[in-house]
């Protein structure tokens, strides 16, 4: 099926009604964009290989959009990590695969446009079970915790991560025919 503006705008409204934090549902709204489609270098093809990719969300202040992309890394990952700008050699890839993600809320909290809002929490993982340590904060000084935790006790696992709660509705191509 092949994606358009108003399609897009369907499946980010359907993530977004799975999202109760106030502070990111703000953030993101303020920076979602009429959809548009861009083409991006596919940098794993034929030389020269380019893909349409729908940017769904835009921030100018961080070059970072998040985008929509059938091909390449989709459909299992089609929602994508990618800069607004070209670099100084005029590259416009699609970037690396570690960038693309299977829904649009998963992009947006690995973005760096999430790192601007006070929702990190520090987290000690053991026996695959995640226990928040400290209180939401900003990404710089929890990062500084995780570093200081990893250092003082180098034996466990520490990370920076978000409590916010969500789910993402799955893909029903026949919702949408």
């Amino acid at each position: 099926m092949a994606i358009d503006a108003d399609t897009l705008k369907t499946l980010v409204v359907r993530e977004l009604r799975h999202l109760s934090d106030v502070r990111v549902l703000s953030q993101i709204r303020r920076l979602l964009v009429e959809p548009n489609a861009v083409l991006r270098n596919w940098d794993y093809g034929a030389p020269g290989q380019q893909f349409p990719c729908w940017i769904a969300l835009a921030d100018p202040k961080s070059n970072t959009a998040i985008a929509y992309c059938e091909y390449g890394f989709g459909p299992r990952a089609p929602w994508g990590l990618i800069c607004l700008i070209p670099d100084d050699d005029g590259h416009s890839s699609m970037g690396m695969d570690s960038g693309w993600f299977s829904n649009f809320l998963d992009a947006y909290f690995e973005s760096s446009v999430a790192t601007n809002l006070p929702i990190w929490r520090v987290f000690k993982t053991h026996s695959d079970v995640r226990q928040p340590l400290n209180e939401e904060g900003a990404w710089e000084p929890t990062w500084e915790k995780v570093y200081e935790l990893r250092k003082a006790d180098p034996s466990s696992r520490y990370d920076c991560w978000h409590s916010i709660a969500y789910k993402s509705p799955k893909w029903e191509e026949s919702e949408h025919e």
